[in-house]
Protein backbone atom coordinates (compact mmCIF):
# COMPACT_ATOMS: atom_id res chain seq x y z
CA UNK A 1 0.00 0.00 0.00
CA UNK A 2 1.38 3.49 -1.11
CA UNK A 3 1.70 6.65 0.92
CA UNK A 4 -1.39 8.17 -0.61
CA UNK A 5 -3.31 5.11 0.02
CA UNK A 6 -2.40 4.88 3.13
CA UNK A 7 -3.29 8.46 3.80
CA UNK A 8 -6.98 7.48 2.18
CA UNK A 9 -7.13 4.58 4.53
CA UNK A 10 -6.55 6.44 7.75
CA UNK A 11 -8.87 9.37 6.63
CA UNK A 12 -11.45 6.81 5.82
CA UNK A 13 -10.54 4.96 9.11
CA UNK A 14 -10.84 8.90 11.11
CA UNK A 15 -14.61 8.98 8.98
CA UNK A 16 -15.79 5.50 10.53
CA UNK A 17 -14.49 5.78 14.07
CA UNK A 18 -17.91 6.57 15.80
CA UNK A 19 -19.01 3.45 14.28
CA UNK A 20 -16.67 1.71 14.97
CA UNK A 21 -16.42 2.64 18.42
CA UNK A 22 -20.02 2.15 18.68
CA UNK A 23 -20.51 -1.27 17.16
CA UNK A 24 -17.48 -3.29 16.24
CA UNK A 25 -16.00 -2.40 19.85
CA UNK A 26 -18.93 -3.89 21.65
CA UNK A 27 -18.92 -6.80 19.49
CA UNK A 28 -15.13 -7.36 20.22
CA UNK A 29 -16.13 -6.83 23.57
CA UNK A 30 -18.90 -10.02 23.54
CA UNK A 31 -16.39 -12.21 22.12
CA UNK A 32 -13.23 -11.42 24.07
CA UNK A 33 -15.79 -12.32 27.38
CA UNK A 34 -16.62 -15.95 25.72
CA UNK A 35 -14.31 -18.81 25.84
CA UNK A 36 -16.69 -21.03 22.84
CA UNK A 37 -19.02 -19.99 20.44
CA UNK A 38 -22.83 -20.32 21.84
CA UNK A 39 -26.70 -19.24 20.58
CA UNK A 40 -26.00 -16.39 23.74
CA UNK A 41 -23.21 -14.86 21.63
CA UNK A 42 -24.60 -14.98 18.45
CA UNK A 43 -27.59 -13.09 19.54
CA UNK A 44 -25.79 -10.58 21.84
CA UNK A 45 -24.09 -10.02 18.59
CA UNK A 46 -27.27 -9.99 16.73
CA UNK A 47 -28.50 -7.34 19.02
CA UNK A 48 -25.52 -4.91 18.24
CA UNK A 49 -25.28 -5.22 15.08
CA UNK A 50 -29.21 -4.11 15.05
CA UNK A 51 -28.67 -0.95 16.99
CA UNK A 52 -25.70 -0.32 15.21
CA UNK A 53 -28.05 0.44 11.85
CA UNK A 54 -27.25 -2.98 10.26
CA UNK A 55 -30.76 -3.46 9.78
CA UNK A 56 -32.96 -6.15 10.88
CA UNK A 57 -33.01 -7.98 7.57
CA UNK A 58 -29.28 -7.47 6.93
CA UNK A 59 -28.68 -8.41 10.55
CA UNK A 60 -30.75 -11.73 10.46
CA UNK A 61 -28.86 -13.08 7.27
CA UNK A 62 -25.29 -12.12 8.59
CA UNK A 63 -26.38 -13.63 12.00
CA UNK A 64 -27.70 -16.91 9.54
CA UNK A 65 -24.20 -17.07 7.95
CA UNK A 66 -22.27 -17.05 10.81
CA UNK A 67 -24.94 -20.19 12.37
CA UNK A 68 -24.34 -22.06 8.87
CA UNK A 69 -20.42 -21.49 9.25
CA UNK A 70 -20.32 -22.26 12.89
CA UNK A 71 -22.10 -25.36 12.41
CA UNK A 72 -20.55 -26.76 8.79
CA UNK A 73 -17.02 -25.61 9.74
CA UNK A 74 -17.20 -26.98 13.37
CA UNK A 75 -15.71 -23.87 14.80
CA UNK A 76 -15.93 -23.70 18.68
CA UNK A 77 -13.42 -20.88 19.75
CA UNK A 78 -15.50 -17.70 19.98
CA UNK A 79 -12.27 -15.98 18.96
CA UNK A 80 -12.37 -17.34 15.44
CA UNK A 81 -16.01 -15.15 15.42
CA UNK A 82 -14.40 -11.79 14.80
CA UNK A 83 -12.71 -13.26 11.68
CA UNK A 84 -15.89 -14.61 10.52
CA UNK A 85 -18.34 -11.85 11.04
CA UNK A 86 -15.61 -9.21 8.63
CA UNK A 87 -15.58 -12.32 6.25
CA UNK A 88 -19.50 -12.38 6.04
CA UNK A 89 -19.96 -8.21 6.11
CA UNK A 90 -17.38 -8.18 3.35
CA UNK A 91 -19.57 -10.95 1.19
CA UNK A 92 -22.13 -8.60 1.19
CA UNK A 93 -20.30 -6.24 -0.81
CA UNK A 94 -18.88 -8.53 -3.61
CA UNK A 95 -22.12 -8.38 -5.63
CA UNK A 96 -20.95 -4.98 -7.04
CA UNK A 97 -17.82 -4.46 -8.89
CA UNK A 98 -16.52 -0.71 -9.10
CA UNK A 99 -14.00 0.39 -11.58
CA UNK A 100 -11.81 3.20 -10.33
CA UNK A 101 -9.01 4.98 -11.19
CA UNK A 102 -8.24 5.92 -7.82
CA UNK A 103 -9.95 9.21 -7.70
CA UNK A 104 -13.12 9.13 -9.74
CA UNK A 105 -15.65 6.23 -11.38
CA UNK A 106 -14.08 5.38 -14.48
CA UNK A 107 -16.50 6.58 -17.29
CA UNK A 108 -17.59 3.93 -20.12
CA UNK A 109 -15.77 4.61 -23.51
CA UNK A 110 -17.69 6.09 -26.29
CA UNK A 111 -20.06 7.93 -24.31
CA UNK A 112 -19.54 11.79 -24.17
CA UNK A 113 -20.80 13.59 -21.91
CA UNK A 114 -21.36 11.26 -19.46
CA UNK A 115 -24.45 12.62 -17.72
CA UNK A 116 -25.08 12.34 -13.91
CA UNK A 117 -28.06 13.46 -12.63
CA UNK A 118 -27.78 13.93 -8.15
CA UNK A 119 -31.03 12.93 -6.70
CA UNK A 120 -31.90 13.41 -2.92
CA UNK A 121 -34.04 14.98 -0.13
CA UNK A 122 -33.08 18.45 0.99
CA UNK A 123 -30.16 18.29 4.14
CA UNK A 124 -28.41 15.38 3.09
CA UNK A 125 -24.91 16.77 1.67
CA UNK A 126 -26.32 16.78 -1.82
CA UNK A 127 -24.98 20.38 -2.78
CA UNK A 128 -21.68 19.37 -1.02
CA UNK A 129 -21.44 16.31 -3.00
CA UNK A 130 -22.21 17.63 -6.12
CA UNK A 131 -19.19 19.58 -5.81
CA UNK A 132 -16.54 17.00 -4.44
CA UNK A 133 -17.67 14.82 -7.36
CA UNK A 134 -16.97 17.58 -9.62
CA UNK A 135 -13.37 18.19 -7.69
CA UNK A 136 -13.14 14.24 -8.47
CA UNK A 137 -13.43 13.91 -12.34
CA UNK A 138 -11.53 17.39 -12.45
CA UNK A 139 -8.78 15.64 -10.48
CA UNK A 140 -9.00 12.73 -13.10
CA UNK A 141 -8.42 15.13 -16.02
CA UNK A 142 -11.87 15.91 -17.53
CA UNK A 143 -13.60 18.58 -18.18
CA UNK A 144 -16.67 18.85 -16.21
CA UNK A 145 -19.92 20.77 -16.13
CA UNK A 146 -22.72 21.31 -13.83
CA UNK A 147 -25.96 22.13 -14.21
CA UNK A 148 -27.88 24.14 -11.40
CA UNK A 149 -31.53 22.81 -11.58
CA UNK A 150 -32.49 23.14 -8.18
CA UNK A 151 -33.97 26.27 -9.01
CA UNK A 152 -37.07 26.21 -6.17
CA UNK A 153 -34.87 26.79 -3.43
CA UNK A 154 -33.57 30.11 -3.33
CA UNK A 155 -30.09 29.90 -1.79
CA UNK A 156 -28.92 26.50 -4.16
CA UNK A 157 -27.59 28.26 -7.09
CA UNK A 158 -25.50 30.10 -4.82
CA UNK A 159 -24.30 27.39 -2.53
CA UNK A 160 -23.37 25.58 -5.59
CA UNK A 161 -21.87 28.31 -7.39
CA UNK A 162 -19.48 28.35 -4.28
CA UNK A 163 -18.35 24.48 -4.71
CA UNK A 164 -18.45 24.76 -8.79
CA UNK A 165 -15.43 27.59 -8.09
CA UNK A 166 -13.78 25.65 -5.44
CA UNK A 167 -13.70 22.55 -7.97
CA UNK A 168 -12.54 24.99 -10.90
CA UNK A 169 -15.47 23.71 -13.05
CA UNK A 170 -18.40 25.45 -14.92
CA UNK A 171 -21.75 25.41 -13.98
CA UNK A 172 -24.67 26.43 -15.91
CA UNK A 173 -27.67 28.20 -14.05
CA UNK A 174 -30.70 30.48 -14.62
CA UNK A 175 -32.70 32.71 -12.22
CA UNK A 176 -34.85 31.27 -9.20
CA UNK A 177 -38.12 29.59 -9.98
CA UNK A 178 -36.65 28.46 -13.88
CA UNK A 179 -37.84 25.11 -15.28
CA UNK A 180 -35.62 23.04 -13.88
CA UNK A 181 -35.91 20.82 -16.90
CA UNK A 182 -34.93 23.71 -18.96
CA UNK A 183 -31.70 24.12 -16.93
CA UNK A 184 -30.86 20.48 -17.54
CA UNK A 185 -31.44 20.90 -21.05
CA UNK A 186 -29.71 24.28 -21.75
CA UNK A 187 -26.49 22.13 -19.50
CA UNK A 188 -26.19 19.15 -21.81
CA UNK A 189 -26.58 21.22 -25.04
CA UNK A 190 -23.57 23.04 -23.98
CA UNK A 191 -21.31 20.46 -22.80
CA UNK A 192 -22.07 18.64 -25.93
CA UNK A 193 -20.93 21.97 -28.19
CA UNK A 194 -17.77 22.22 -25.78
CA UNK A 195 -17.38 18.30 -25.93
CA UNK A 196 -17.36 18.25 -22.09
CA UNK A 197 -16.44 14.46 -20.61
CA UNK A 198 -18.50 15.24 -17.65
CA UNK A 199 -22.14 16.59 -16.98
CA UNK A 200 -23.48 16.63 -13.07
CA UNK A 201 -27.12 17.89 -13.29
CA UNK A 202 -28.35 19.07 -9.59
CA UNK A 203 -32.27 18.79 -8.57
CA UNK A 204 -34.28 20.09 -5.64
CA UNK A 205 -34.87 18.37 -3.09
CA UNK A 206 -38.03 18.67 -1.31
CA UNK A 207 -39.64 16.02 0.80
CA UNK A 208 -39.61 12.62 -1.22
CA UNK A 209 -42.60 11.73 -0.12
CA UNK A 210 -44.28 14.95 -2.43
CA UNK A 211 -45.45 12.57 -6.07
CA UNK A 212 -44.58 16.48 -7.94
CA UNK A 213 -40.98 16.00 -7.03
CA UNK A 214 -40.84 12.58 -8.79
CA UNK A 215 -42.59 13.88 -11.50
CA UNK A 216 -40.53 16.59 -11.52
CA UNK A 217 -37.04 14.20 -11.95
CA UNK A 218 -39.44 12.16 -14.79
CA UNK A 219 -39.64 15.38 -17.00
CA UNK A 220 -35.93 16.12 -16.34
CA UNK A 221 -35.24 12.67 -17.51
CA UNK A 222 -37.36 12.95 -20.98
CA UNK A 223 -36.19 16.22 -21.72
CA UNK A 224 -32.37 15.56 -21.77
CA UNK A 225 -33.27 12.34 -23.60
CA UNK A 226 -34.29 14.60 -26.56
CA UNK A 227 -30.64 15.59 -26.96
CA UNK A 228 -28.81 12.62 -25.99
CA UNK A 229 -31.34 9.48 -25.78
CA UNK A 230 -29.51 7.32 -23.07
CA UNK A 231 -28.99 10.31 -20.67
CA UNK A 232 -28.87 10.26 -18.07
CA UNK A 233 -26.25 7.47 -18.03
CA UNK A 234 -26.09 7.64 -14.05
CA UNK A 235 -28.80 8.60 -11.46
CA UNK A 236 -26.84 9.12 -8.28
CA UNK A 237 -29.20 9.27 -4.74
CA UNK A 238 -27.40 10.67 -2.29
CA UNK A 239 -28.03 9.73 1.40
CA UNK A 240 -27.23 10.78 4.98
CA UNK A 241 -25.79 8.22 7.01
CA UNK A 242 -26.86 9.60 10.12
CA UNK A 243 -30.75 9.41 9.28
CA UNK A 244 -30.10 5.21 9.54
CA UNK A 245 -32.74 3.20 8.67
CA UNK A 246 -34.59 6.02 6.91
CA UNK A 247 -32.10 6.35 4.11
CA UNK A 248 -32.27 3.12 3.38
CA UNK A 249 -36.92 4.04 2.76
CA UNK A 250 -35.08 7.52 0.53
CA UNK A 251 -33.42 5.36 -1.61
CA UNK A 252 -36.94 2.60 -2.30
CA UNK A 253 -38.91 5.40 -2.80
CA UNK A 254 -36.67 7.38 -5.15
CA UNK A 255 -35.20 4.04 -7.10
CA UNK A 256 -39.04 3.62 -7.98
CA UNK A 257 -39.82 7.02 -9.65
CA UNK A 258 -36.03 7.43 -11.39
CA UNK A 259 -34.32 4.38 -11.70
CA UNK A 260 -31.43 4.78 -9.11
CA UNK A 261 -27.92 3.38 -10.36
CA UNK A 262 -25.78 4.63 -7.78
CA UNK A 263 -25.81 5.73 -3.85
CA UNK A 264 -23.15 8.12 -1.97
CA UNK A 265 -23.52 7.65 1.58
CA UNK A 266 -22.35 11.13 3.48
CA UNK A 267 -21.70 12.21 7.07
CA UNK A 268 -20.19 9.05 8.14
CA UNK A 269 -17.53 10.82 10.07
CA UNK A 270 -20.50 12.02 11.86
CA UNK A 271 -22.29 8.98 12.89
CA UNK A 272 -22.54 6.14 15.00
CA UNK A 273 -24.52 4.57 11.88
CA UNK A 274 -22.03 4.00 9.70
CA UNK A 275 -23.60 0.21 9.54
CA UNK A 276 -26.08 1.33 7.09
CA UNK A 277 -23.65 1.51 4.33
CA UNK A 278 -23.56 -2.49 4.74
CA UNK A 279 -27.61 -2.70 5.31
CA UNK A 280 -28.03 -0.68 2.15
CA UNK A 281 -25.70 -2.53 0.12
CA UNK A 282 -27.01 -5.89 1.08
CA UNK A 283 -31.38 -4.85 1.16
CA UNK A 284 -31.01 -2.91 -2.20
CA UNK A 285 -29.69 -4.05 -5.68
CA UNK A 286 -27.84 -0.41 -6.28
CA UNK A 287 -24.41 0.18 -5.52
CA UNK A 288 -22.75 2.37 -2.77
CA UNK A 289 -20.32 4.03 -5.36
CA UNK A 290 -19.12 7.20 -3.32
CA UNK A 291 -19.10 8.03 0.97
CA UNK A 292 -18.63 11.21 2.70
CA UNK A 293 -15.81 10.98 5.60
CA UNK A 294 -15.02 15.01 5.78
CA UNK A 295 -16.02 18.31 4.90
CA UNK A 296 -13.07 18.76 2.95
CA UNK A 297 -12.70 18.99 -1.09
CA UNK A 298 -11.14 15.87 -1.45
CA UNK A 299 -12.98 13.77 1.52
CA UNK A 300 -15.27 12.05 -0.96
CA UNK A 301 -14.04 8.82 -1.64
CA UNK A 302 -14.78 6.33 -3.97
CA UNK A 303 -16.49 3.13 -1.95
CA UNK A 304 -14.09 0.58 -1.95
CA UNK A 305 -15.32 -2.52 0.13
CA UNK A 306 -12.42 -3.89 0.90
CA UNK A 307 -11.32 -0.81 2.88
CA UNK A 308 -14.60 0.05 4.25
CA UNK A 309 -14.82 -3.63 5.83
CA UNK A 310 -11.25 -3.54 7.46
CA UNK A 311 -11.57 0.46 8.82
CA UNK A 312 -14.84 -1.02 10.32
CA UNK A 313 -13.08 -3.09 11.70
CA UNK A 314 -10.15 -1.45 12.56
CA UNK A 315 -7.61 -3.74 10.49
CA UNK A 316 -4.95 -3.41 7.74
CA UNK A 317 -4.02 -5.59 5.44
CA UNK A 318 -0.59 -5.45 4.93
CA UNK A 319 1.93 -5.89 2.19
CA UNK A 320 2.78 -9.57 3.34
CA UNK A 321 -0.74 -10.60 4.08
CA UNK A 322 -0.97 -10.07 7.83
CA UNK A 323 -3.50 -8.06 9.47
CA UNK A 324 -3.02 -5.48 12.26
CA UNK A 325 -5.79 -5.21 14.46
CA UNK A 326 -6.28 -1.51 16.16
CA UNK A 327 -6.32 -2.46 20.27
CA UNK A 328 -9.81 -2.38 21.57
CA UNK A 329 -10.11 -0.10 24.73
CA UNK A 330 -11.57 -1.50 28.13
Amino acid sequence: MGFLDKLKFNRLKEGLAKTRDSVMHKVTRVIKAKRKIDEELLEEIEEILILGDVGVATTARIIDNLRERVRRERFEDAGELHRLLREEIAALFEEHEIRTDGVAIELPAGISPYVIMVVGVNGVGKTTTIGKLAYNYRSAGKNVIIGAADTFRAAANEQLEVWAKRAEVDIIQQKHGSDPAAVAYDTLQSALSRKADVVIIDTAGRLHTKSNLMEELKKIKRVMAKLMPDAPHEVLLVLDATTGQNAIQQAKQFGAAVDVTGLAVTKLDGTAKGGVVIGISSELSVPVKYIGVGEQIDDLQVFDDEAFVQALFGTLRTEDETTVEEEVPE
